[in-house]
């Protein structure tokens, strides 16, 4: 054992200083990354939300299909089909009158979703931690992965939707002009909205 164990050494011999070279160069990696994803959002803000919002859409997907998560690829599908839709109504040239209330309507409805579903979710994770599962005869790692999948769900798709909205609000207001340097994109999606629920009333009364 003493004879193999020296073996072990002499043949390792110099793996320490070529770990701790591993290391470094990962976090200057790391440092380096970061200030470029930094100035890349500061000074093109525009293409960094697009290519972390389709980042962040389409990479999931790969996972899905690679672990057969079909519950969530069911949702993932059904998602991004109706936004999809809303996205490009958001987008067209002329804008239609109705197409502010709908894309508001579809992103409030995820916002709701997603909050009482991370809502949920961190409560069967408090609830797991405190024991109460057990009144319920649950097993704790079954209440746990209810919990955790509740929250992911619900962190994912609100993250998405918040990025979806502005890019659809950036659009519609970038379409009829209402964007000025005092403006966000969040009262330009308000006040579209509020637009088009103003201009049938006003058709009706006409």
């Amino acid at each position: 054992m003493r004879v193999e164990h020296a073996r072990m050494h002499a043949k390792h011999r110099g793996h320490e200083a070529m770990h701790a070279e591993m290391v470094l160069i990962l976090i200057a990696t790391l440092v380096v990354a970061q200030l470029l994803l930094v100035q890349w959002k500061q000074r093109h803000p525009r293409s960094y939300n697009m290519v972390t919002l389709f980042q962040m859409w389409v990479v999931p997907l790969y996972f899905t299909v690679k672990l057969h998560w079909w519950r969530f690829l069911v949702i993932w599908v059904l998602f991004s089909a109706v936004t999809a839709f809303v996205t490009f109504r958001a987008t067209r040239k002329p804008l239609v009158q109705t197409t502010p209330r709908l894309v508001y309507k579809w992103f409030l409805l995820i916002y709701k979703i997603s909050y009482a579903t991370g809502i949920v979710g961190y409560m069967a994770v408090m609830f797991t931690l405190f024991g109460l599962n057990l009144l319920f005869k649950i097993k704790p790692e079954d209440a746990m992965d209810f919990g955790i999948s509740l929250l992911f769900y619900g962190l994912y798709y609100g993250v998405l939707e918040r990025d979806f909205a502005e890019m659809c609000a950036d659009y519609m207001a970038s379409t009829i002009g209402w964007c000025s340097g005092s403006t966000s994109s969040a009262s330009a999606a308000g006040a579209l909205w509020g637009r088009s629920r103003r201009v049938p009333t006003a058709e009706r009364r006409s």
